[in-house]
């Protein structure tokens, strides 16, 4: 799978999410801090990923920042993306299952190693429901 990630800054786990992902064997491409010659404003940053998502560079996103807050509240921003502020492995199940979320936005700050471990594994082996009231419910999420 290609992940598009970006964070603000290099602190907390911002580096270890890129070098996770790509050692459960996904593509990553990175933004803001993690590349280069970007800007790392999160507003920016997070902004190109969710962007790859929405225009099929990326199948998933991974948007960091202090709170996590900026972070999900840019990438919603971008039409078709569903970002959700994660800080557990429940809450991220939830929001692949119930809001089909194709954006996974976490906190510098909060997140462990440990605990970006759990939140991975419980997105990655999440998948949307196929319940009518979830479906329509995502449905009516892209018509606002």
């Amino acid at each position: 799978m290609r992940i598009s990630v970006a964070a603000d800054s290099d602190d907390g786990v911002a580096g270890r999410v890129v070098s996770e992902l790509r050692g459960r064997g996904h593509e990553v491409l990175t933004h803001g801090a993690l590349h280069d010659g970007e800007r790392d404003d999160w507003a920016w940053a997070c902004e190109l990923a969710a962007r790859d998502v929405a225009e099929g560079r990326a199948d998933q996103a991974v948007v960091c920042c202090w709170t996590g807050t900026g972070a999900s509240i840019a990438a919603n921003k971008v039409p078709g993306v569903r970002a959700a502020l994660c800080v557990d492995a429940y809450t991220a199940g939830g929001a692949r299952k119930w809001n089909d979320a194709n954006v996974l936005a976490l906190s510098l700050r909060l997140t462990s190693d440990v605990v970006l471990g759990e939140i991975l594994d419980a997105w990655f082996a999440g998948r949307p429901s196929t319940e009518p009231a979830d479906v329509a419910n995502v449905a009516h999420v892209a018509e606002i």
